[in-house]
C-alpha cells in the first residue's frame, strides 16, 4: 500500500511559524493530506469555534490543545498565539470551513504575527470563492471577491453602487435568511440583464447550481423552499464596457430597422438615432445583410 503521507513528512515545517490552515467548506473528504499532517503536529490549534474544530480533529482522531480565536476576541488572542510563537511552538489558525481570513477571522490575527516579525505559512485547501468561480463560465474570468454585503438596505444599495460599473463579475457571501433581499437588490441596482451563478450548499450532499439573468434570480429562489438553506455564494456577471454596450446598441437598431425597410433607409434612420457616422453604419449594414442572407441559405 503508497504511503500518501511518507512526502508530506519529509517537508520542512519551520518552528515560531503560524500555520493557516483550510479545512473542508462541507465534504469532510476535501482535506489535504499536507493539512492533517499540520494540525498532528503543530504544539496547539487556534480556532473559530473550538466545538466545531473538535469534532472535524476527532475525524482522524487528532489530540492538540485548542484556543478560541474568534472575530469578538480576535485582537486580544492574537497577542497570547504570538508569545506562544516566540517561545518556538509552531500554530495552526482554523476557521469553520475554508480557508481563514476570507470572510472569516484570520486577517487580524495574520497582521499581528507579521508585525511581530514571525513567520506565516499558509496551508491551503478548500475554497467557496475557488469553487464557484471554477464552475462559473468564462465570463467570470477575472472577478472581485465581495463577500458579505451590508444588512441595512440603505448601506446594501449604497455598496452596490460603488460595484455597478466594475468590469469583472462579482463574488458574493449571502446567508439564507438574506438570500430573497440580496437577489431583488442586485436585479434593482445592477440591471436585470447581468447573468448570476446561485450556487448553494457547495460540496455537501443537497449542492445546487444554477445560472440565470439577475430578473429571474429571485423568482427561482422562492420555487423550493430547499433553495432557501444554506449557505449561498453568487456570482454576478461585470458590467459591460461603455464602448461594447453603445456597439451592441448600435446593431440593435440597425437589426431592427433593416428587418423593416430598405438598407438605405435604415442607415438613414439608424444614423439619425445613433449620431454615429454614415460609413460606419452603412459598412456594419452590409455586415449584417450579408450574415442574414448567409443564415437563410445555411438554414434551406
Amino acid at each position: 500500500m503508497i504511503n500518501h503521507f511518507a512526502s508530506t513528512k519529509n517537508q520542512s515545517y519551520p518552528t515560531s511559524t503560524l500555520y493557516v490552515t483550510a479545512t473542508p467548506i462541507g465534504n469532510c473528504s476535501d482535506i489535504t493530506l499536507r493539512a492533517l499532517h499540520v494540525l498532528a503536529l503543530v504544539d496547539r490549534i487556534a480556532a473559530e469555534d473550538t466545538r466545531h474544530t473538535a469534532q472535524l480533529l476527532a475525524r482522524y482522531n487528532i489530540t492538540r490543545p485548542l484556543i478560541s480565536l474568534h472575530k469578538y476576541n480576535e485582537r486580544e488572542t492574537a497577542q497570547r498565539i504570538v508569545n506562544f510563537l516566540h517561545m518556538g511552538e509552531r500554530i495552526a489558525y482554523v476557521s469553520d470551513a475554508g480557508t481563514p481570513g476570507i470572510s472569516d477571522p484570520g486577517a487580524r490575527l495574520v497582521d499581528t504575527v507579521r508585525k511581530a516579525g514571525l513567520r506565516l505559512m499558509p496551508i491551503p485547501g478548500a475554497s467557496a470563492v475557488t469553487a464557484a468561480l471554477s464552475v462559473t463560465g468564462d465570463w467570470a474570468s477575472t472577478f472581485t471577491f465581495v463577500g458579505f454585503l451590508p444588512t441595512k438596505p440603505r448601506h446594501r444599495t449604497a455598496r452596490l453602487r460603488v460595484l455597478a460599473s466594475r468590469k469583472e463579475a462579482l463574488v458574493f457571501y449571502e446567508a439564507p435568511h438574506r438570500a430573497l433581499e440580496t437577489a431583488r437588490a442586485l436585479a434593482e441596482t445592477l440591471g436585470p440583464s447581468r447573468r448570476m451563478l446561485i450556487a448553494r450548499e457547495m460540496t455537501k450532499l443537497h449542492e445546487s447550481l444554477h445560472q440565470c439573468m439577475l430578473s429571474e434570480g429571485q423568482e427561482w429562489l422562492t420555487l423550493d423552499p430547499n433553495r432557501l438553506r444554506g449557505e449561498l455564494i453568487l456570482v454576478v456577471e461585470g458590467a459591460i464596457a461603455p464602448v461594447q454596450y453603445i456597439v451592441h446598441q448600435r446593431d440593435a437598431i440597425l437589426t431592427m430597422c433593416l428587418s423593416e425597410m430598405p438598407l438605405s433607409a435604415a442607415v438613414k434612420l439608424t444614423v439619425a438615432l445613433t449620431g454615429a457616422s454614415h460609413n460606419v453604419i452603412y459598412t456594419r449594414a452590409l455586415e449584417l445583410k450579408k450574415y442574414r442572407s448567409s443564415k437563410i441559405c445555411a438554414e434551406i
